[in-house]
């Protein structure tokens, strides 16, 4: 490789390639965004980015024509077709389609939580669960249900809430088809018919569906009279 890098002495076959790899010292972005003057170091960056303002999006998916603006998306999304799952997790042999998502996974396993709450120092392991935290401290609530303006945290929060109003009661028991508004609403009344009790207390054994009820039922125990 006859082309070394005088910052930190990377090889290269051809003096384009380390012309283009030296802007990472020298911080040059000589390709320019007529749409938003954004910068980029390589030419193809920014034909890529320029799609974002054109909508092109030249790669389709043959499974199910979906389409993207860039090849190595349509190869991720292609995964979910052909099942493939090439990143592994060396601590729990976990398969994943994304190495951004083993990524998040592996701090599980590591206790890594690089993100900190700036006002209460509560550590995270993903940036977005950091954002939706920080919404306690400032208040924010983005959400807004078009119903009654009541205002919501998390979009999923406003989705649980929406039914209220229209009424729509999508979980049906395939038991005796009484039908709720939440998933989770549904999955504790089907231990009604399934007999499951999932929560056991710990001082006499016995077993109940909810673990709300098994937390009153602790206090006979305890001795704790919170009211």
């Amino acid at each position: 490789k006859p082309f070394t890098c005088d910052h930190c002495e990377k090889g290269f076959k051809k003096n384009q390639h380390l012309k283009i790899h030296q802007r990472i010292h020298t911080g040059e972005r000589p390709y320019t965004c007529d749409q938003c003057e954004k910068k980029f170091k390589q030419r193809q960056h920014l034909k890529i980015h320029q799609r974002i303002h054109t909508g092109e999006r030249p790669y389709t998916c043959d499974q199910c024509e979906k389409k993207f603006k860039q090849r190595q998306h349509l190869k991720i999304h292609q995964r979910i077709h052909t099942g493939e799952r090439p990143y592994t997790c060396d601590h729990c042999e976990k398969k994943f389609r994304h190495k951004n998502v083993l990524k998040l996974h592996q701090r599980i396993h590591t206790g890594d939580r690089p993100y900190t709450c700036d006002h209460c120092e509560k550590k995270f392991r993903q940036k977005n669960a950091l954002k939706l935290h920080q919404r306690i401290h400032t208040g924010e609530r983005p959400y807004t249900c078009d119903h009654c303006e009541k205002k919501f945290r998390h979009k999923y929060v406003l989705k649980l809430h929406q039914p209220i109003h229209t009424g729509d009661r999508p979980y049906t028991c395939d038991h005796c088809e009484k039908k709720f508004r939440q998933k989770n609403a549904l999955k504790l009344h089907q231990r009604i018919h399934t007999g499951e009790r999932p929560y056991t207390c710990d001082h006499c054994e016995k077993k109940f569906r909810q673990k709300n009820a098994l937390k009153l039922h602790q206090r006979i125990h305890t001795g704790e009279r919170p009211y």
